[in-house]
């Protein structure tokens, strides 16, 4: 359900709303008919978080196809044109270079780009804010960029869910406890909704969470007797602080249509 100043309301109530394209305004009403409550202090964070969804599904499918490989901390690599490779494996942003342009070049030159599933979920939400605030106040909150497994710059603000309905753009976490010890990579698998009955996983590609955890069950110690499983937790950004990012919130993200 969805909450506007404290009054539950629908989608077609919101100002703006109509204005969406499809995928949104199907996320949208995934948000209405969810069994959780989002709440909201105006309609501008309802539709922030409609669209910043959308653009966290399609940075998943764009990392899909960009060419990045899957890589451990050890063997990861970069486009040295944008990043600095750190001793342990992590991405630190050049200071000549702009957050917007070395973000968007993992996608355009995915090929010279190598890492694990989880600092390619950062790299996915990052890309998502990108597209969603534009490239000025992207380079402004983000200088300084450091793509490293799950750290991120305190501007991209995260929140853990203990549990609730998985929705598009959530990222999911598949456990895999009785990996092999020799492939710790292998532990378990990152994934973000794509809100079709698919999810997307680096290093495994799109697919069911049956299909990831059948991927995970294959890489199991012999004689393993657990198998994988999808734990509870939901990861997701906290939308509704972070729509304070554009200045002119509605005109911003709709494309000054209204």
């Amino acid at each position: 359900m969805i909450f506007v100043n404290g009054y539950s309301v629908n989608t077609d109530q919101i100002s703006g709303f109509n204005q969406l394209t499809a995928t949104q305004k199907q996320i949208g009403l995934k948000l209405k008919n969810s069994r959780e409550s989002f709440y909201y202090r105006s309609p501008h964070q309802f539709l922030f978080e409609v669209i910043m969804r959308s653009n966290i599904v399609a940075a998943a499918y764009a990392m899909r196809d960009s060419g990045a490989s899957f890589s451990t901390f050890v063997n990861a690599r970069c486009n040295p044109q944008y990043w600095r490779r750190t001793a342990y494996g992590g991405f630190l942003l050049r200071p000549d270079a702009n957050p917007s342009d070395a973000i968007t070049d993992i996608f355009i030159n995915g090929k010279r780009y190598g890492f694990e599933c989880t600092t390619a979920i950062m790299i996915m939400l990052y890309k998502a804010v990108l597209e969603t605030i534009g490239a000025k106040m992207f380079n402004q909150l983000f200088n300084g960029l450091l793509l490293y497994s799950t750290e991120h710059d305190a501007d991209l603000q995260i929140i853990a869910v203990p549990s609730g309905d998985s929705l598009p753009g959530d990222v999911k976490y598949i456990k895999n406890p009785e990996h092999h010890p020799n492939t710790p990579q292998w532990q378990g698998e990152n994934v973000i909704d794509l809100g079709n009955g698919q999810v997307f996983g680096h290093g495994i590609g799109t697919g069911t969470i049956g299909e990831i955890i059948d991927v995970l069950n294959r890489k199991r110690i012999p004689g393993a007797t657990v198998p994988a499983f999808l734990t509870a937790e939901i990861i997701r950004p906290n939308y509704r602080l972070m729509s304070e990012y554009t200045r002119h919130p509605v005109r911003r993200l709709l494309g000054g249509v209204i």
